[in-house]
């Protein structure tokens, strides 16, 4: 882009327009060595950043994998990010789920919580109201299994701090866009 005869670079348009916006981008690419670190370089090289990846194969015949990236930047920084994936060679296709306005995003947490007593009891209850399930337990701690929007998963684990949160492990954002039509 030039303004004036002079090249526009990314950190500019992110100085000119202060309103940001989180977005959810999935990308179709090869699924081969090095597609992956292509795709986190040309955040990392441009000041980008991602609140969440996820990536598997998911047309084993054809060798193809998604990746979903939610990132969050101003309107102007989210279209060059799109432009930029487009442009790289393994890269099928880029679909912004935001933009779609029919996307389903879950996320998959495992959250460690310690405790006994009245302590161990809210827990469960807890759980058992945010759909929780609990996948290890011992007499001392339970290992829960939660699945949802990321909101969600924040409230839980919130939660469970005053309990005896020990560890959190999340997957990032799942995301697919709802109806029968397919990226």
């Amino acid at each position: 882009m030039t303004v004036r005869g002079q090249s526009q670079s990314a950190y500019f348009l992110a100085e000119t327009s202060k309103i940001t916006e989180t977005h959810t981008l999935s990308v179709l690419v090869d699924n081969e060595p090095g597609v992956l670190a292509r795709v986190v370089g040309l955040f990392s090289g441009r000041g980008y950043n991602i609140e969440s990846l996820t990536v598997s194969e998911t047309e084993h015949e054809a060798h193809v994998s998604r990746i979903t990236i939610v990132t969050t930047g101003t309107p102007e920084v989210i279209e060059q990010i799109k432009l930029q994936l487009d442009r790289l060679v393994p890269v099928h296709k880029v679909v912004d789920l935001t933009v779609t306005g029919r996307a389903l995003e879950r996320e998959l947490a495992m959250v460690k919580v310690r405790g006994k007593g009245d302590a161990r009891v809210e827990a469960l209850r807890l759980a058992d109201a945010f759909r929780a399930r609990v996948v290890d337990a011992t007499t001392e701690s339970f290992v829960f299994e939660i699945t949802g929007k990321g909101d969600k998963i924040d409230e839980f684990v919130g939660l469970m701090v005053p309990l005896g949160l020990v560890e959190v492990a999340r997957t990032g954002v799942a995301a697919i866009s709802r109806g029968p039509e397919g990226m």
